[in-house]
């Protein structure tokens, strides 16, 4: 469904379509202003979103906090769960171990998104939620296609036949959920940052 400023469906059938019969969703966000639209779009549209902060990726300590808050804030202003994943940016660190010098959309932010969405995915079956979604996929600065990809492999590597969990691949960048983005981010006051997350982002930011 196309979606309007209000968070409404329209008529014309278009950029996001949700899976038949999902009422709930696991939804992995990496801060609030990306997870803003999308969320409004869940709740007027039949979906009850759990809001899972996991983002040992973001650096230094410091930014992840005023990430982390802003997204717990968003939350409880409209009532729905909001789930801390742990911080351990080192472990991080560890994992990406030889990949610091690939370039945004490469190999790190590919093995990034698995890291992440993978422990996303665990998280939605310990819940009993069979869906799971990523606000990763509403930046431009993203490759879809690696977000679909590890979401897919997350999915595969940890379902299992007593606890299937599916991946709900959808582009959220479509259906003017970019300019309510934006809109949202005004009425909220939301802290806006300037890069991705990890150190490697932030000096590719410096560097433009």
């Amino acid at each position: 469904m196309e979606y309007n400023d209000k968070g409404r469906k329209k008529t014309r059938r278009g950029a996001i379509e949700k899976p038949d019969g999902m009422t709930e969703v696991l939804l992995h966000a990496c801060c609030a202003p990306c997870s803003s639209a999308i969320v409004e779009w869940m709740l007027a549209n039949g979906v009850r979103p759990t809001i899972f902060y996991y983002n040992p990726n973001i650096y230094p300590r410091e930014e992840y906090e005023m990430r982390k808050e802003e997204s717990k804030r968003h939350a409880e202003k409209l009532g729905i769960r909001w789930i801390d994943g742990d911080y351990d940016h080192e472990r991080w660190l560890a994992d990406i171990s030889g990949l610091e010098d690939e370039p945004e959309r490469g190999g790190r932010c590919l093995h990034c998104f698995r890291l992440r969405l993978t422990t996303t995915a665990l998280q939605a079956q310990r819940l009993g939620i069979r869906h799971f979604a990523t606000t990763l996929a509403s930046s431009r600065w993203k490759s879809l296609e690696q977000i679909s990809q590890a979401g897919e492999a997350a999915a595969a590597a940890v379902a299992t036949a007593a606890a299937p969990v599916t991946f709900w691949a959808q582009n959220w960048r479509k259906g003017g959920l970019q300019d309510r983005r934006n809109q949202l981010l005004r009425e909220y006051a939301f802290y806006n940052q300037q890069y991705c997350g990890c150190e490697f982002s932030m000096r590719g930011r410096k560097n433009n």
